[in-house]
Order: C-alpha cells, then structure tokens, then sequence
C-alpha cells in the first residue's frame, strides 16, 4: 500500500464517520462515497478498518494506561497497580475520544461475522489485559468476561453523579451463580 492509498483509505473512513454522526446505525453506503468501492470493496471490509482504528485507538491508551510487563516498576504501585480501573479508564477515555466511530461499531455488530470476530478478540484482551482471566481459559469464558467488564464499564460511565464504585466486585458479582 503507497502512503497516496492510505491516505485515500482515511479519507474514506473520515467521510463516513462524518455522515454516521447524526445516525450511527444507517447502512454505510459505500456507493455515495467516491472511491470506497474500490477501496474497500463491501461493508464489511469497511468495517472491519474502523475497527482496526478502534483497536489502534484503545491498544495505544492501555498501553499508556497499563503499560507492559517491562514498564511494571514505573507504573505507581508497582505490580500492585488496579488494572481493572486502567483497562476501564483506557476504554471510557477512547470510548469518549471516538464516540461516533465506537457507535458505528456497535451499531453493525450483527450484522457481519468478521466484526464480531474482532469484537470478541478485542473483549478477551480487555479481560487478560484487566487480570480478570488467564489467555489459557476458554475463549467463550474469556469473552464472557471481557463483555460484563466492557458492560461495567459502560454502566459507570453512564452514571452521573453516582459514587464510584470498584468493578472488579461489579463483575464478581455478575459473574457469581444466582442462588
């Protein structure tokens, strides 16, 4: 890919982005954005590239929230750090920047398999990366895990003006058997 085809390919994903503001959930006409066809080829290609800028988007701010196993003693706290609280304030604040292109997203979840794919990749992650599972465990509890957090998360950003409260007990809680 020359840097004129990316180019082109951004402009494209701006272009849409732009329209989806009003409405998030319409189709993506592919067919009134010049180029995009060609570019891109179906809907699902297209969306697939928003959320591989998602993906960018949340990996750059876990990374500068959570850091890596080799930034662990700078981290305030040390090893001892909450990663529940920074895998969450990483996705509220991306969630936040990006707000047309994670509605877009959610909107079409659905409707192509590819997106849903990526989607449940991207919950296992949160949930390794939160500490809240092992990349060993089953994939289904493992996104199951990283869904109810990315559910916390979205409940709490919602609330205003509730006192905040510690996710790691909302997800215990969710995740314990109904007795």
């Amino acid at each position: 890919m020359s840097w004129n085809d990316y180019y082109r390919r951004r402009d494209i994903l701006d272009t849409i982005l732009r329209r989806a503001r009003r409405n998030p959930g319409t189709p993506l006409h592919l067919s009134d954005i010049p180029d995009a066809i060609d570019e891109f080829g179906t809907e699902e290609n297209l969306l697939l590239a928003l959320h591989y800028r998602w993906q960018q988007a949340l990996s750059g701010r876990l990374r500068a929230e959570v850091g890596g196993p080799e930034d662990s003693a700078d981290l305030p706290g040390g090893r001892d750090a909450d990663h529940v609280e920074a895998v969450s304030r990483a996705w509220r604040k991306t969630s936040s920047d990006h707000a047309t292109l994670r509605a877009v997203l959610d909107a079409h979840l659905d409707d192509h398999s590819a997106l849903r794919r990526a989607h449940e990749a991207q919950l296992r992650m949160l949930a390794v990366t939160a500490g809240l599972a092992e990349p060993g465990e089953p994939a289904d509890e493992v996104t199951q895990i990283g869904n109810t957090l990315v559910g916390l998360i979205r409940t709490r950003a919602s609330e205003l003006g509730a006192p905040p409260r510690n996710p790691v007990s909302q997800l215990l809680r969710k995740l314990a058997p109904a007795g």
